[in-house]
């Protein structure tokens, strides 16, 4: 499609979404995109990217996150209030998360989640009118990866850089493994959490993934071999 991939500012139409509406066939709008009436608007500036699926979204340079459903974040339990925790997910408000939104959780059995710990959730509930709501189970109320995560470190970051990461077809990830086993969770609002051997281990592994943003995809090969070398005593 010819005008997909080019810069769009706050309130600019978007056609080739109803172009597609019109044509009985299924659009998904992503993040930075609003249908109002029979009018697709752009809610903020970037540029404008399609999947193949007709999925459309505005691809922006951001840090501040704003939820969407089925999202997986990486929040900070900042308190408890009643049977709710409150987590802080990067957002302007604290998203809840109720200690039965964990696997095997009963009124006896209760999670062990304090003030100050790291959880990794998805968003179950996220309106810009209802406070958002996190959950750490999947639809068959299993943790899977869900949960508290221990004894790690973690990193912010711009959400661009989230995205970079997740992206299939980015090999960083891969790359940096051959080099260093460490295990790590990446959360759709600009968090990333981090657990390597040692501390310099992980501390190399976070340093890595954060000088990813503006690294040409042709060097991406010589970073993984960098963090290598400096974790291994090669590099002072």
């Amino acid at each position: 499609m010819e005008h997909i991939n080019r810069n769009v500012l706050a309130g600019d139409i978007i056609a080739e979404p109803m172009e597609m509406i019109k044509s009985n066939k299924k659009v998904i709008l992503g993040p930075g995109l609003r249908i109002e009436k029979d009018t697709v608007r752009a809610s903020k500036c970037g540029q404008l990217k399609m999947k193949a699926s007709n999925t459309f979204w505005i691809d922006a340079y951001q840090r501040r996150y704003v939820p969407n459903r089925g999202e997986l974040v990486i929040g900070v339990v900042m308190a408890k209030v009643g049977d709710i925790f409150r987590i802080d997910i990067g957002s302007c408000e604290t998203a809840s998360l109720s200690y039965m939104a964990f696997e095997g959780a009963t009124k006896k059995n209760r999670p062990d989640v304090n003030v100050g710990d790291i959880v990794y959730a998805r968003l179950l509930i996220a309106h810009t009118d209802v406070e958002p709501e996190l959950v750490c189970v999947d639809s068959h109320g299993k943790k899977g990866k869900l949960g508290v995560l221990h004894e790690g470190f973690m990193i912010c970051c711009s959400l661009n850089l989230i995205r970079k990461i997740l992206n299939p077809k980015c090999t960083f990830l891969a790359l940096l493994a051959k080099e260093l086993p460490f295990e790590i969770a990446a959360g759709m609002n600009g968090r990333i959490w981090i657990r390597g051997r040692t501390i310099k281990e992980t501390i190399g592994v976070g340093n890595a993934i954060l000088a990813l943003e503006y690294l040409p995809n042709d060097r991406v090969q010589e970073l993984c071999d960098d963090i290598g070398a400096y974790v291994s005593g090669f590099i002072k």
